[in-house]
Formats: C-alpha cells, structure tokens, sequence
C-alpha cells in the first residue's frame, strides 16, 4: 500500500482523485469530461497529468529524444517530476479543499520501472512520500484495442512508448504489443492489490463516464461546493 503520511482517505479536506491505464485506454479522455462536470456542479476542482513539472519535463524530453534514458535514469527523473508536482500542485490544493484528478499517479511508476527490470522495493521507496488516494480508476482494455485505437488516430508510437529500449523486438508493432502487455500485467496485478476501481473500457464514452460518475459519488456525499463555501462565509 501507499503512505497515506497528510492524512488517511476520507480523513482529509480534499479528495484525490486517480485516473490509470494504458496509453489509449481512454483514461484522460474521461479524467477531462470528470474534470468539466465536476466544475459544473460547483466543486473545486484541480487538474494535473503526468511528466509535467516545468522544472523536469524538459529534461524527459531531451533524453528520450536523444535515446539516453536507462531504466534507472528514466524512474529517477520521473519521480523527480513527481515529488515537484506533489509539493506545488498536489497537496496545496487537497488541504484546501479541492478534488484533485490525477492523469496517472505513482502507479505509473510502479508498472512502468518495473517492467522495464527496476526492483520494485525500490520504485515504491521512491514514491513512499505520496498519499493514498481517494479513488483510483484503472482503465482496464486490451493491448490490441489500444494498438488499433493509435494506428486509427494516426498518432505515431514513440520508442520509449513501444519499449524499443529493452529491445524486445526489431519491428515497432511487435515491440508495442509486448511492452504494454507487460504493463498491463502489472496494472491487472496492481489492481488487486490496491483495490482499484476497474472500469472495463471498450465501451462508448457516455456510458464510461456515467460509471465514473457513480461510483465517485460516494466519496462526494457532503463535500463542500462553492455555494455552500461562500454561503459559510
């Protein structure tokens, strides 16, 4: 399990709020639309994804472009990222009060760097600072869905994206296919060890976000919005 060190789910002002899945899962498409409803219905709302903090993103950039990130380099920087985001964006507005949506949290890190050979002990030390989460939704889809949904939208696949750095296969297709059948291995396994929210995403986007939607609605029950929070005042 994560820390839950500034305060136990539940316990605390806010409510944090956390979208998984693979690349192409929908899983921001639906983090985005909870985001806007949410900021429809009077409650404060902040928005972050992954990878990027101003004060790393560019450094990311660079050395997966140049192909200089090893597994170790690649988890550090990306946990660099992480704490940055977490001190500035990510606690301030959970003590205020907020829901915080996160596009990816710490369980990134976890399928990630491990799947690419980093001990997981030491992935999880790394992350050991970060609260527990409120709700984590896992977008739960098929390699070969997400595989089709990219060719569909032309979006090139990246190397890193396909795992070319562990040289699992020459050509990039073969390689994706093994890469993130490997991460979702380790999201499936996550899922139950964490008690994640499993959302079964081969469905249209209305009937996902209505899922979504009822199963946060619990952890709503009494919060605060804005017209109640200036009524107080």
């Amino acid at each position: 399990m994560v820390s839950s060190a500034d305060g136990a789910p539940g316990t605390r002002p806010g409510c944090l709020v956390v979208f998984e899945g693979l690349d192409g899962s929908g899983k921001s498409t639906q983090a985005q639309l909870l985001r806007k409803w949410l900021g429809s219905q009077g409650h404060r709302v902040f928005f972050t994804e992954w990878n990027s903090s101003d004060l790393v993103a560019a450094i990311i950039r660079r050395g997966k472009k140049r192909g200089l990130l090893t597994p170790t380099t690649f988890s550090l920087l990306h946990a660099t990222d992480f704490a940055d985001r977490y001190e500035r964006h990510i606690l301030p507005p959970l003590r205020a009060g907020y829901v915080v949506i996160c596009d990816r949290y710490i369980y990134t890190a976890f399928s990630r760097d491990v799947a690419r050979g980093c001990d997981p002990g030491w992935v999880r030390s790394l992350y050991s600072f970060a609260q527990a989460p409120d709700l984590t939704f896992y977008f739960q889809v098929p390699v070969e869905t997400t595989f089709q949904r990219k060719k569909v939208s032309r979006d090139k696949i990246s190397y890193y994206e396909a795992g070319m750095d562990l040289k699992l296969s020459d050509n990039v297709g073969e390689s994706y296919r093994r890469f993130q059948g490997m991460l979702k291995r380790e999201y499936d396994r996550l899922a139950r060890t964490e008690h994640f929210e499993v959302i079964r995403a081969g469905r249209g986007i209305e009937v996902l976000q209505r899922e979504v939607r009822r199963r946060l609605a619990p952890h709503l029950s009494g919060f605060p919005k804005e017209e109640s929070l200036l009524h107080d005042a």
